[in-house]
C-alpha cells in the first residue's frame, strides 16, 4: 500500500462509469495514455486486476465491482469536503449531471439552462435526456428525475409534479383522415407510441389505457421522435400536455374521454442531497416546475 495514489481513484471511478479509455479521458481533461498508465498503477498497488481489457471497452472485475463501492464512499466525502469547509464560490463550481426522460430534458430542462447558466455561472451543467433508467448509484447521474418513486437503494425522492397526457395529430391529418368520434375509432388510424420492448418503465406503457388492444404502427424509444412523426402527419400520438402546446400544429382529440395523468419524482442520492450544487440546482429544478404547474396541469384547479 505505499505506493498507493489516492488520486488514481478519479481515474478509476471516470473507467467504471462509462467504460472506454477515450470517453474518461476527456472528462478528466487528460490523454487516454494517462489514464491507462494509472489505472495500471493502481492495480499494481493494489495487487488485484479491476477491469476486463475487452475490444468493447473496459468491464470491472469483481475485484473492480469491489473497489468502485469503497471508491464512491470516498469521492462522496471529498464533495462533502469541498461543500462544507471549501465554501460557497467552490462548492457551486463544477458539474452537476441531471438524467431525465428525454420529453423533460429536452422540451422542459434544456430551455430553461440559460436562468441556471445565470445563477451560477461557474456550474457545469449536463443533461442526459434519454429514454431509460439511470443508475444514481453508479453516479450516471447526480439527479435524476423519474416517473415512479425508487422502490430500494440509499435515495431520497419527492413528487416534482403530476403532468396530463392526450392524443394529439395534426390538423392537416384530422381533415384527411377517417373521423375520431370515440376512442374505439383510434384503432382505425396509425398510432405512434413506444417501441413495446424498449420501454423502460411501466408507466409508459399506457395505449390499453387510452382504449384495450391499441397497439403503436410507428414506433419509437424517443418521445421528441414520435412528437417528430405527428407533426409529419403520419399519425395520432399520446403527448404531455406540456409538450404538445410547443407546437401549435397539433390538436388535441377527445380530450374529455383520452387524458390520463402520470407524475414526475425528483431523486438524488441521499450522500449528495447536501452537496451545494446539487441542492442548489434541485431547488432551481423545483421552482421552475412549480412556476409552469399550468402547463404540466391546464386543467387543474385547487
Amino acid at each position: 500500500m505505499s505506493r498507493f495514489d489516492w488520486d488514481d481513484l478519479r481515474f478509476f471511478l471516470a473507467v467504471a462509469r462509462v467504460g472506454r479509455l477515450t470517453v474518461a479521458a476527456r472528462r478528466l481533461g487528460a490523454d487516454h495514455a494517462t489514464v491507462s498508465r494509472r489505472i495500471t498503477a493502481l492495480e499494481d498497488a493494489l495487487k488485484a486486476k479491476l477491469f476486463e481489457r475487452r475490444p468493447q471497452g473496459y468491464a470491472l472485475t469483481e475485484h473492480g465491482e469491489r473497489l468502485l463501492a469503497k471508491a464512491e464512499a470516498i469521492e462522496t466525502q471529498a464533495l462533502a469536503v469541498s461543500s462544507e469547509i471549501g465554501g460557497a464560490d467552490l462548492a457551486l463550481s463544477g458539474t452537476v449531471r441531471i438524467g431525465a426522460p428525454d420529453g423533460f430534458g429536452t422540451m422542459f430542462l434544456a430551455p430553461r439552462t440559460a436562468d441556471l447558466a445565470k445563477q451560477y455561472p461557474d456550474l457545469e451543467l449536463q443533461i442526459v435526456a434519454m429514454p431509460r433508467l439511470l443508475s444514481l448509484s453508479k453516479r450516471e447521474a447526480d439527479i435524476a428525475i423519474s416517473l415512479a418513486p425508487p422502490k430500494e437503494g440509499k435515495i431520497v425522492a419527492r413528487r416534482l409534479t403530476d403532468y396530463k397526457l392526450g392524443v394529439f395529430a395534426t390538423q392537416d391529418y384530422l381533415d384527411r383522415a377517417k373521423p375520431i368520434e370515440t376512442p374505439e375509432d383510434l384503432q382505425d388510424h396509425p398510432i405512434i407510441g413506444y417501441i413495446d420492448d424498449l420501454i423502460f418503465t411501466p408507466e409508459l406503457d399506457y395505449l390499453d389505457e387510452v382504449n384495450k388492444g391499441l397497439r403503436a404502427k410507428i414506433a419509437s424509444s424517443s418521445l421528441v421522435t414520435q412528437m417528430q412523426a405527428t407533426l409529419a402527419g403520419a399519425g395520432v400520438c399520446i403527448l404531455p400536455y406540456f409538450v404538445a402546446a410547443q407546437d401549435p400544429r397539433l390538436v388535441q382529440i377527445l380530450p374529455e374521454k383520452t387524458s390520463f395523468s402520470r407524475s414526475y419524482w425528483l431523486i438524488v442520492h441521499a450522500d449528495l442531497k447536501d452537496i451545494a450544487r446539487i441542492r442548489a440546482t434541485m431547488d432551481f429544478l423545483v421552482r421552475e416546475v412549480k412556476a409552469a404547474r399550468a402547463d404540466f396541469m391546464p386543467d387543474d384547479r385547487p
